[in-house]
């Protein structure tokens, strides 16, 4: 990639495969960095505080919320997930690529906060599959994982 620098939004509803496709863009693109993420869920097996997520307390994300420290943020299945604005403008200002993977309504936010933005939609291989990825990988309890796809997340 050349040396200006890009904001890249991969969005999509839970267990689309985002992860997957950026996975495979870093390979082929090391210099981009991914934006680290926080959420209020518990880390999963081989997760590290920092690298896969910021890992806080509804206390701790909520008084980021309430300080303005939050550029977009969700409640999905009890658990609060969102963007912390120095992940985005941090690697921004150093000139680095920037790649954000969340979902459809915060990738929304990103695009009215950011407008030069590049928004990418992953469409899952099977609206069908969506509630049991989500239920397999432990994101939401069997009742949960199955709501209207409207209600993939849901904006506090």
């Amino acid at each position: 990639m050349n040396k200006q620098r890009y904001l890249l939004v991969v969005s999509g509803p839970s267990g689309a495969g985002k992860d997957t496709v950026v996975s495979r863009m870093m390979q082929k693109h090391p210099e981009i960095e991914i934006s680290v993420s926080a959420t209020t869920r518990a880390p999963r097996a081989g997760e590290t505080d920092g690298e896969n997520y910021y890992f806080l307390t509804n206390e701790q994300f909520e008084e980021k919320i309430d300080r303005g420290e939050m550029l977009e943020y969700v409640n999905y299945c009890g658990k609060y997930y969102g963007t912390p604005k120095s992940e985005v403008d941090g690697r921004l200002d150093r000139g680095t690529t920037v790649v954000l993977v969340i979902e459809v309504v915060g990738a929304a936010n990103i695009k009215k906060l950011y407008p030069e933005s590049t928004l990418i939609f992953i469409m899952p291989p099977s609206m069908d599959e969506l509630p049991r990825d989500r239920e397999r990988r432990g994101d939401c309890r069997p009742a949960q994982a199955g709501r209207g796809r409207t209600a993939l997340c849901q904006r506090v």
